[in-house]
């Protein structure tokens, strides 16, 4: 497996990721843990980021610390289901920028079809970090970091909760300097490019429609 791949097995996202594959979990659980898990595996995803010496008075001295440095964040869910996950990674990096790429799968061909796109400016000094629990086809999110790495963007980072070897395949295919974080890796797509056994329809079960 490519080193651009990890698998988050931290026992707290597996866990959680186990009672989103729950199919009798409700609505109200489903988009909850969603926002939990994304949270804890933006953790992961950001374990890289630069830190630079500073230094903190507290109250009996001065305290030699680290902040973060370089550039700053911003997340692109990819709507609708990747909003879900959205909460969750601002609760850890409230100053982050949010951008948005809408892109529909078409139940026939299978293919992603962009119907909106709206970025953070100057994107190109943005560490950049794509939302969407599903990593089926690929398709979408490899469409997403076109439109992406068209605004000037050159550190991008794909984060899902359970992708599809096809999909896995495609992405790392269609763009190698993409690193993808992934809760697991399932079995494979059926025939209608749905993720075996994964969790259903993402998007259905965070927002209660079918």
């Amino acid at each position: 497996m490519s080193e651009n791949i990890v698998i988050c097995d931290h026992p707290l996202i597996q866990h959680k990721l186990a009672l989103l594959r729950d199919k009798n979990a409700t609505t109200k659980d489903f988009r909850q843990i969603v926002s939990e898990l994304a949270m804890l595996m933006c953790y992961e995803a950001t374990r890289d980021l630069p830190l630079k010496d500073v230094d903190v008075e507290t109250p009996v001295g001065i305290a030699r610390s680290k902040v973060i440095s370089g550039k700053t964040l911003a997340f692109v869910p990819i709507l609708r289901a990747g909003t879900g996950m959205l909460d969750g990674v601002l609760t850890l990096v409230p100053s982050a920028k949010v951008g948005h790429v809408g892109i529909y799968r078409d139940h026939e061909t299978l293919r992603p079809v962009e119907y909106y796109s709206k970025f953070p400016e100057e994107l190109d000094q943005r560490d950049v970090i794509v939302l969407d629990p599903m990593l089926a086809t690929g398709g979408s999110a490899i469409e997403a970091i076109n439109l992406i790495k068209e605004k000037g963007a050159k550190s991008i980072k794909f984060m899902c909760a359970c992708a599809a070897p096809e999909g896995l395949h495609a992405l790392s295919s269609a763009h190698p300097d993409v690193k993808i974080y992934c809760a697991a890796l399932d079995e494979k797509l059926n025939d209608v490019g749905y993720i075996v056994p994964g969790l259903g329809d993402a998007g259905d079960r965070i927002f209660g429609t079918k």
